[in-house]
């Protein structure tokens, strides 16, 4: 093997590290002010990059849903996930963050308002307490949590919701559904001050994404031709390899969900969150492998794939608290509920095309009740939270207790704020399309254009009919493309 020099940058980074304290100690700054300054700067660096990695989590987000959605709703799936991500961004800059992080009482905070941080320790106290980093870099990594659940919210109201009620719904969820719920416990609320713990978001981020789902997709209705006699009709994806890139691209933007939570990079083993949450994943995987295909006898791709998801979410809230070998646990049962609970979803009429009740929802549950069975306490400790060990690990009921009730009231307090916030937008600008605007697509019933053109419209140059070998050489006209599925209308 080569072995190379370092290069002057290196060199360069060696001399100042060097000629610092000595620097330092001439301007009259203690080298434990500049060590500490150092320190503040690589904790910023993790948490900025972490929240880079949830961010790139909505590429995901858009492969998984147009991958899983009909080809002629293609476009306004991407159109629907970036005003999402525009309208968390600017909802939670407006008032989520102060609401969430903001100091106030055990319900909600009620300073900070559009990111005030003149104040930062007695504006943010929970937050800036908690680590060194800017309370700008942890708005960002914030804010980028607040798209993801309510990206999740929007995945099982594919195919025939009104963009605009889409638009509504963000502004009010972002805006105060999520961040009162955030701020119950990440905000020093009355569950943190009870014990309660979800280091990443089981409860908070996708638990409360799938409630509002739930909700939504009760007050929409299934799609043309999901339902048959009282029995669900399958209505297949038009893409499994870009849903299976959703997926992938998820489970690398965990890695900065999980392990960015730590908020702190020096002195921190934020790499065993990783690993836990890696193990999670592939258990996941392999729990929905054995299920689907002990259920339907045959291996759907979809639900391995949701597998590794439904691992991801549920090991989000112990992440940082369970042991490798729980985390392969809580994955393996994860993964093993997603394809049974995909099929009750369908036998209660209820209409998710990307099965983000089981996934984001079911999952949550689990999640954050195994924290209450295999929590260590040598681990709740080194997080500075004192010994809160799980039943199977000798701390006894309380803490799965407290998980429960978080649980509980999380699921009450979103699933009803939800509800009714759907029914006042279906009786004003209205929550789903026409059954016309449905039939022929929300790509051009609504967007007026096709994300995939050539597939609906003659697109002059669109089709290589020149080429040896094709219909056109052979003076045969191509037909078009047949579905495989009975209650596909139109493609």
């Amino acid at each position: 093997m080569r072995i190379r020099r370092p290069g002057l940058p290196v060199l360069a980074v060696l001399a100042v590290s060097l000629v610092a304290p000595a620097i330092a100690s001439a301007q009259g700054t203690s080298v434990t002010d500049q060590l500490a300054a150092q320190a503040t700067s690589i904790n910023q660096l993790l948490v900025f990059f972490a929240a880079v990695l949830v961010l790139f989590m909505q590429a995901g987000f858009a492969m998984l849903e147009i991958g899983l959605s009909r080809m002629k709703n293609a476009g306004a799936v991407a159109g629907k996930i970036v005003i999402n991500l525009a309208v968390s961004f600017l909802m939670f800059w407006a008032v989520g963050f102060a609401l969430a992080f903001g100091n106030g009482n055990g319900f909600m905070g009620h300073k900070g308002w559009f990111l005030d941080v003149s104040d930062p320790l007695g504006t943010f106290t929970a937050i800036a307490g908690a680590s060194d980093t800017p309370v700008h870099a942890q708005f960002f990594f914030q804010a980028v949590f607040v798209a993801v659940s309510l990206a999740i919210v929007f995945g099982a109201m594919l195919d025939r919701t009104k963009f605009m009620a889409y638009i509504v719904f963000g502004v009010v969820f972002a805006g105060l559904i999520y961040p009162i719920v955030a701020h119950w416990t990440w905000g020093g609320g009355w569950l943190a001050q009870d014990g309660f713990l979800d280091y990443a978001g089981s409860s908070i981020v996708h638990l409360q994404g799938a409630l509002a789902a739930l909700a939504g997709t009760i007050m929409l209705g299934p799609r043309i031709g999901k339902f048959f006699k009282g029995k669900a009709v399958p209505i297949p994806g038009h893409s499994i390899p870009l849903a299976v890139l959703g997926v992938i691209i998820l489970w690398v933007g965990w890695m900065g969900f999980n392990p960015g939570s730590a908020l702190n990079a020096v002195g921190v083993n934020f790499s065993d969150v990783a690993v836990n949450t890696n193990l999670a994943a592939a258990a996941g995987v392999l729990g929905a492998t054995i299920a689907a295909r002990a259920l339907f006898k045959t291996l759907d791709v979809s639900q391995i794939a949701n597998g590794a998801i439904a691992g991801l979410v549920a090991i989000t809230a112990p992440c940082a608290f369970v042991d490798p070998w729980a985390a392969v646990v809580i994955g393996l049962v994860a993964g093993l509920l997603v394809p049974p609970v995909v099929l009750l979803v369908d036998r209660l009429g209820i209409d998710d095309p990307i099965g983000c009740l089981p996934v984001h929802g079911l999952a949550g549950v689990w999640g954050t009740l195994a924290l209450g069975l295999f929590a260590t306490a040598e681990r709740t400790v080194d997080a500075g939270l004192g010994k809160s060990a799980g039943l199977f690990m000798g701390g006894g009921a309380s803490q799965l207790w407290v998980q429960f009730y978080g649980v509980a009231v999380t699921v009450a307090f979103t699933l009803s704020a939800s509800f009714i916030l759907f029914y006042i937008i279906k009786k004003t600008v209205g929550l789903r399309i026409t059954e016309e605007e449905e039939i022929a697509g929300q790509d051009i019933s609504e967007h007026g254009m096709f994300g995939y053109p050539e597939r609906f419209i003659d697109v002059p140059g669109a089709e290589p009919a020149a080429l040896p070998g094709s219909g056109a050489i052979a003076g045969l006209t191509p037909q078009p493309a047949v579905s495989t599925s009975t209650t596909e209308v139109t493609s």
